[in-house]
């Protein structure tokens, strides 16, 4: 038997207008949530909500909810009387740009947004439909946690969610925007997927929150500065853009989105072909000094041969030494990794090998090709470098390189010394084509130290130790640093006119468009710690 509606004759036959009407009213009770004074206080906390906040994402009147009218089941500790509709969490698909995503955003107004068995297999089922139909997952977490009060099986409702998370790594593009806490365990969620966002003054992540940490250790610690936005962006690096406000936070996921591909067994999506392919750099013969201690802005190169000047720098506040960035050349996405000269004088450290190796690996995942331009020094000397683990964190970047097989291109630009110059994807690692400027100098070292090591007895016996020096330095220029030596042995494919830069890129990537590379049989890579 059917249930009868309330109030409602159980003898008379109850039309379809009606049970049509009973639904209306029960999606706009669950659509409305908890009601005004629950929005208010969100809104109280410069927050928006979550259908709020889903209205902003896509595509006006793309949206389709799954689950709208789920409730949990778990009783005690007073969950039986309290069983709001979406239990907390909103979840469905809709166009972004017109291409298909998928998202869930926590409802912060019902439980603090926190997870139960219900809620996390509401995420786990948006995250199953997502693989099935090969196409992102955008997460707009805005969450208290794990709901206490089911106990164990929250928990597990989050292991759901980490073992999808890792099983759709680079097969679909994961994006986490923190728009709100993620504590505790939650925040490995976003942590496994390709791209964190944050809001500064209402996003806070972290492990143990600030009275944990003063019980345990003594220091006083604001959220903000534990967990805020600035924190993860500029010092641990966990998030990849940082934003004053939800609005352009949602702009800039709707614009990475334009850049991605749907999954791993498509292109990122082209883009117009109204800027010239053959576009002259000239610019660019005056932007790099040929000096190599001088010091400029490698962004300036970037924009200069980029599609109208449009990038999309990932990570511009952490490890600045290194900029990583995707721009279109020709229409087609690629992903640009480039030493910083104006940052540290653009050598490699810890930060900035990891930062590179992760987008290297983002980029191999999805098919977008690679364009490495070099101008670096060498990796950065130090105690702290070398008792915090150089070597294991530069073999990062050097593995994610080797183990790359999409199209990858390198440009010397100007300094391209010791094994910062192979790590930054040389001819010998695998780069299929390596270019480089007139202003070139490839080398063991610069002149200065080498001239130091080769001729130390010479300059030390000569009667004016100065001017053999200078001599010597010299010498080792003219005979081994000179722009053409790389390229007379094989090791640089050309030397060309840096106004061409553009030019040769497009058509080096038009070349390589259908290359296919065969990586030898095994279950997978042991990736350096």
């Amino acid at each position: 038997m059917r249930p009868a509606a309330a109030g409602r004759d159980d003898h008379r036959v109850v039309t379809m207008r009606e049970r049509t009407a009973e639904l209306h009213a029960i999606q706009a009770l669950a659509e409305s949530g908890p009601g005004e004074r629950a929005t208010a206080a969100q809104h109280a906390k410069g927050k928006l909500t979550a259908r709020e906040r889903i209205a902003l994402f896509f595509d006006e009147g793309t949206f389709n909810e799954v689950e709208g009218l789920r409730r949990h089941r778990a009783t005690g500790f007073g969950l039986e009387d309290k069983k709001p509709h979406t239990d907390g969490v909103v979840i469905g698909w809709g166009k972004v740009h017109g291409r298909t995503v998928f998202t869930y955003a926590h409802d912060f107004r019902i439980f603090g947004g926190a997870l139960g068995e219900a809620h996390a297999e509401k995420i786990h089922k948006l995250m199953d439909l997502a693989e099935a139909a090969g196409a992102p997952v955008v997460g707009l977490c805005d969450g208290a946690g794990a709901r206490i009060q089911e106990g164990v099986t929250a928990l597990a409702g989050y292991g759901g969610i980490f073992q999808r998370n890792v099983r759709n790594s680079g097969v679909i593009p994961q994006i986490s925007v923190i728009l709100g806490p993620c504590a505790g365990g939650a925040a490995y969620s976003p942590a496994l997927t390709d791209f964190v966002f944050m809001v500064r003054g209402t996003s806070q992540m972290f492990i143990t929150g600030p009275d944990v940490v003063q019980a345990v250790t003594g220091e006083a610690v604001s959220m903000e500065h534990l967990g805020g936005a600035d924190s993860h962006a500029a010092s641990s690096g966990v998030a990849a853009f940082a934003y004053d406000d939800e609005e352009s936070c949602l702009e800039d996921v709707r614009h990475l989105l334009s850049l991605l591909p749907s999954n791993n067994r498509e292109l990122a999506p082209a883009g117009d072909l109204d800027d010239p392919v053959d576009r002259r750099n000239e610019s660019l013969l005056d932007l790099v000094p040929a000096q190599p201690n001088r010091s400029y802005d490698m962004r300036d190169l970037i924009e200069e041969i980029a599609d109208h000047g449009d990038y999309f720098e990932v990570h511009s506040q952490w490890a600045q030494n290194i900029v990583c960035a995707l721009a279109r050349l020709g229409g087609q996405v690629v992903g640009i990794v480039a030493n910083q000269p104006a940052c540290l004088a653009g050598v490699l450290d810890i930060h900035a090998s990891e930062k590179a190796a992760r987008f290297v690996q983002f980029c191999d995942s999805f098919s977008i090709p690679l364009v490495t331009l070099i101008d670096v020094p060498g990796f950065l000397p130090g105690v702290d470098q070398e008792h915090n683990g150089i070597i294991r964190h530069g073999a990062k970047l050097l593995y994610a390189y080797c183990n790359a097989t999409v199209p990858r291109i390198s440009l010397v630009v100007r300094k391209a010394y010791g094994g910062a110059y192979i790590v930054m994807d040389s001819r010998s690692i695998g780069a299929d084509i390596a270019l480089a400027w007139p202003s070139n100098e490839i080398a063991v070292m610069g002149a200065e130290g080498a001239a130091n090591v080769i001729f130390r007895r010479e300059i030390n016996a000569s009667e004016d130790p100065e001017e053999t020096r200078r001599q010597k330095i010299k010498e080792y220029q003219t005979e081994l640093m000179h722009p053409y030596y790389a390229a007379e042995r094989g090791l640089v494919d050309d030397v060309i006119d840096p106004a061409d830069t553009r030019a040769r890129l497009i058509s080096t990537l038009d070349m390589l468009r259908t290359k296919y590379a065969e990586q030898p049989s095994r279950k997978h890579g042991n990736l350096p710690l």
